[in-house]
């Protein structure tokens, strides 16, 4: 039996607290957050405003880090330093020079997992495009495309003010809503060689991050990915995420993975799984991705999704920001 808490209980929390609780094999044990107004949302565990001292009072297994992404890097090096394992949501830090520390402390205590929730990597239809591409039926990748158009007003920033402050999120639309779409494109296509970027405001809102962005992503392997996503967009749309092969096209729109043969034939190969509710364009994979690392702590697998691995989109982000600063193409090898 595995004792789990979770830090910060804002909008997150409510996607990790019913899978931590409907898991049999493990116990909420505790929960944390600066808001002490926020102590009965969940009944019967202990409630702490310090995380330092839920640490040092509980016997933990593993805490789930649900905080604004200036905090990701102190708590996750708090738990680590004290041999917790985490499970961290996305981002992995602010920037790419924060993330590097995060996989620093990875590397100094290999005993302790930390976990970064790209949960979309486990949706049915990302995880069976995969096994369609490695089956080396259609041929090599030639070309990819994220599209991410979703809608925040400004009342979404305003009710969290870090969302829309540089310092304490680190950026808008790619660090907060695409950054998903950027690790699937990067798994799928390989090392990045070069990217060009431009961000820019559409609507506004008076806030620092940006709310549109967009890319041309060379890959070392020959492949050219296009990137754009915006919170402009009238409603929150389903993502898209297309794969252009030798031998075929593989789509997933509206959860949907679909293929076109050479003679542009197409057929639904498998849907996934849906939030109940208006959040259904969040994917349904964090239950699977949460219940996964908590077998790999037990049987002290390396199966996850480790810091290293979440590093590649930070980079990215990073790539893109400063394309479009300088309006030039960025070399990856600079991040490495």
């Amino acid at each position: 039996m595995l004792n789990i808490a979770v830090i910060g209980l804002g909008d997150i929390s409510k996607i990790h607290l019913p899978v931590i609780q409907e898991n049999p094999n493990v116990t909420l044990a505790a929960v944390c957050d600066i808001d002490e107004t926020l102590s009965s949302t969940v009944p019967g565990v202990n409630f702490y405003t310090d995380y330092h001292e839920m640490l040092a009072k509980e016997e933990l297994d593993c805490v789930h880090i649900c905080l604004p992404h200036d905090q990701h890097y102190p708590a996750t090096k708090a738990c680590v330093e004290n041999g917790v394992h985490v499970f961290q949501e996305k981002p992995l830090a602010r920037s790419a020079e924060e993330g590097m520390f995060i996989v620093d402390l990875e590397e100094q205590y290999p005993d302790v997992k930390i976990c970064v929730s790209f949960q979309n990597r486990f949706n049915e239809t990302f995880e069976k495009m995969q096994e369609m591409i490695d089956s080396g039926e259609y041929g090599k990748v030639t070309g990819l495309k994220g599209l991410v158009t979703w809608y925040r007003a400004k009342e979404y920033y305003d009710a969290k003010p870090w969302r829309g402050i540089m310092r304490q999120a680190g950026g808008g639309v790619m660090i907060n809503q695409a950054i998903h779409t950027l690790d699937q494109m990067q798994l799928i296509g390989g090392e990045v060689d070069t990217i060009r970027g431009s961000i820019d405001n559409l609507v506004d809102y008076g806030y620092e991050v940006e709310d549109t962005a967009t890319a041309n992503i060379q890959f070392k392997n020959g492949a050219t990915g296009l990137f754009f996503a915006t919170v402009t967009n009238a409603v929150n749309s389903s993502v898209e995420f297309q794969v252009i092969l030798e031998k075929g096209k593989l789509t997933i729109k509206d959860s949907v993975l679909t293929k076109t043969n050479e003679e542009g034939k197409k057929e639904k190969v498998i849907e996934d799984a849906k939030l109940p509710g208006a959040k259904f364009y969040y994917g349904a994979s964090h239950s699977k991705l949460i219940n996964h690392f908590y077998t790999c702590i037990e049987e002290d697998s390396q199966d996850y999704i480790h810091a290293r691995d979440a590093q590649t989109s930070m980079e990215m982000i990073s790539a893109i920001r400063r394309s479009s600063e300088i309006k030039q193409t960025i070399k990856m090898e600079v991040y490495k």
